[in-house]
């Protein structure tokens, strides 16, 4: 929760602390500004991805969750004590830039290592359900950064905001992040990965390894794409959109993120359970489907939202239909891949996927909306969703694959379900 909080707390307080950081002009250039920091931090995941899912396959799921959380405790500190434009000119965003690129490496191998440690902790016909918490715990993050932002809105005056109250989240991120590396390190490893390095030290966690495994890596890449786009559109952008378009309040589009964001979370743990029961591969192509058909609509419904109660229920929409990949995407990426080269399977091909779609999400979404044609982001979010629902239908199932040896031992002497 406090690795995510810190992730997306960035995003969240953008809209105050953007003209901190930039000379005068145009909200929108200004936001454009910073998403494209936002984005930054996406292309340094895919390094990440592959400097810490080599670490979490050579030296453990543990020691890769611990080193994680150091890099975000720096990061989110860097933020709170960068200088202002007025004070040193550019020198402030470049203070943020670093920033972002610790937190992309910290990401970048922050999703794979705590993926692949609860799919692995977690017994055959449990895991979609257990795998299920990462975005719960990612949710959670964003609602702790929302409600904090709720409370100081209401504690302190836009001016006190925009001048030095975007600071007290990041020192609240980094203070909290020094805590969770206290209690990661009393983690125990999973029987999975003690199992392969009692084997051999050999090819774990190399890229020669992972080339051996090349149609999965790409499949991970294909399958992300429509996932994480609709994922950062009704997650991180939605509160600029409806601040920024539909003309809502920012205290107004903050709650309706705040609400909609909590019923999300409370909704990934069921949908994961379900995935159990009837396979992951339905829940994902009912995600595309909708995600395909239901993003102009929505978005465009969303522009015209009048108040609270319209802006809620279509945002819910949104997430119902996004629940599909969120609640299972994790455990579907770490059943591809052998548990040698399981953490860098999942870490570098989703890495490359978030930095080409879903942290360009919010810059593309700007872009559109700059240039007058902001419409044209809802077909963008609709297509890469398409591209994601073909290798949906076609890929194969992965309720029912063993992760460990131990497991597939008990496999094979008990029949699986059909």
């Amino acid at each position: 929760m406090v690795e995510w909080y810190d992730w997306f707390v960035y995003s969240s307080f953008a809209i105050y602390f953007a003209a901190s950081f930039f000379p005068e002009g145009n909200d929108t250039a200004k936001l454009l500004n910073t998403a494209a920091i936002f984005a930054v931090g996406f292309f340094m995941r895919p390094l990440g991805g592959w400097l810490l899912g080599r670490y979490a396959d050579r030296k453990g799921r543990k020691a890769a969750l611990t080193l994680t959380v150091t890099l975000m405790s720096a990061s989110a500190l860097l933020i709170a004590i960068a200088p202002t434009y007025e004070a040193v000119g550019y020198f402030g965003a470049l203070v943020l830039v670093v920033a972002r690129l610790l937190q992309g490496i910290s990401v970048g191998g922050e999703y794979a290592a705590s993926a692949t440690y609860l799919t692995e902790a977690t017994p055959r016909g449990r895991r979609g359900f257990a795998s299920s918490f990462q975005y719960v715990s990612m949710t959670a993050g964003q609602l702790v950064g929302l409600g904090l932002q709720i409370i100081l809105q209401n504690t302190m005056s836009a001016e006190a905001l925009h001048s030095y109250g975007w600071r007290i989240p990041f020192i609240v991120g980094a203070a909290a992040a020094a805590v969770v590396f206290y209690l990661r390190r009393n983690l125990l490893e999973t029987e999975a990965y003690d199992e392969e390095e009692r084997e051999s030290e050999q090819g774990r966690g190399t890229i020669k390894a992972l080339l051996a495994h090349k149609k999965e890596a790409l499949l991970v890449i294909a399958l992300t794409m429509g996932g994480t786009v609709a994922y950062y559109t009704y997650t991180t952008y939605l509160t600029k959109y409806l601040s920024n378009s539909a003309g809502l309040p920012k205290e107004t589009a903050t709650l309706v993120s705040f609400c909609a964001l909590f019923i999300f979370m409370c909704l990934q743990p069921l949908a994961g359970g379900l995935s159990d029961r009837i396979g992951r591969r339905p829940l994902l192509i009912t995600f595309g489907i909708g995600s395909m058909l239901g993003t102009v609509p929505l978005m465009t419904a969303l522009g015209g939202v009048q108040g609270f109660g319209g802006a809620l229920v279509l945002s819910l929409i949104g997430l119902i239909i996004v629940t599909g990949y969120t609640s299972i995407n994790a455990v579907v990426k770490a059943e591809l891949f052998p548990t040698n080269v399981r953490a860098l399977g999942v870490a570098l091909p989703y890495a490359i996927a978030n930095a080409l779609f879903g942290g360009t999400a919010e810059y593309v979404a700007l872009w559109f909306k700059d240039s007058g044609i902001e419409s044209g982001f809802f077909w963008y979010v609709s297509g890469c969703a398409a591209v994601s629902l073909v290798v949906y239908l076609t890929m194969r199932e992965t309720r029912d694959v063993a992760l460990s040896r131990t497991e597939q031992a008990t496999q094979e002497a008990v029949p699986t379900r059909v």
